[in-house]
């Protein structure tokens, strides 16, 4: 995974594997000073921003499995709070069948109380966002471009 070439991140690299190689090629070349005799070990923690014991772990790690020892095992595994699909989809459907039309807040509240779901509104709003069930109130200018007064132009306003 090492040398970063710009195609790459354009082909698909995500961030966090991306992030992962220069860390890996950022310790490869601190490593290989302190090899050198130019850094202490305290000198490459801190270039690197970790301590004295973290960099000897590192170290360790990397001579004894190389590049895969340095590998973030986290990466690519799903997080333990992720929210089950079957939740989200059975969320999904109360907004659709029962809940359509109403705003964000209210269905949340609902949502909390009377179907014992727990997650916050900002995950509620992004789901139902992400499936263009909900685009939110529509916002009108003050103005128009010609200088007109939103009133002249806003067909609600002009009944009231």
């Amino acid at each position: 995974m090492s040398g970063f070439i710009a195609s790459e991140w354009r082909l698909g690299m995500k961030r966090a594997a991306w992030l992962q190689d220069r860390r890996m090629q950022k310790f490869r070349d601190v490593l290989s000073r302190w090899n050198g005799g130019d850094l202490s070990m305290m000198e490459a923690g801190e270039l690197l921003g970790m301590s004295e014991r973290q960099f000897r772990r590192y170290r360790d790690r990397y001579e004894e499995a190389g590049d895969a020892g340095l590998l973030d095992r986290r990466l690519g595994k799903l997080s333990t709070r992720r929210v089950p699909a079957e939740a989200i989809e059975e969320m999904l459907e109360l907004y659709r069948h029962r809940y359509l039309g109403w705003n964000v807040k209210h269905f949340h509240e609902h949502l909390l109380r009377d179907h014992d779901f727990s997650w916050g509104y900002t995950f509620i709003k992004t789901q139902l966002h992400a499936l263009a069930i909900f685009h939110g109130p529509r916002r009108i200018a003050r103005y128009m471009p010609d200088g007109a007064a939103i009133e002249e132009t806003c067909p609600i306003r002009q009944a009231a």
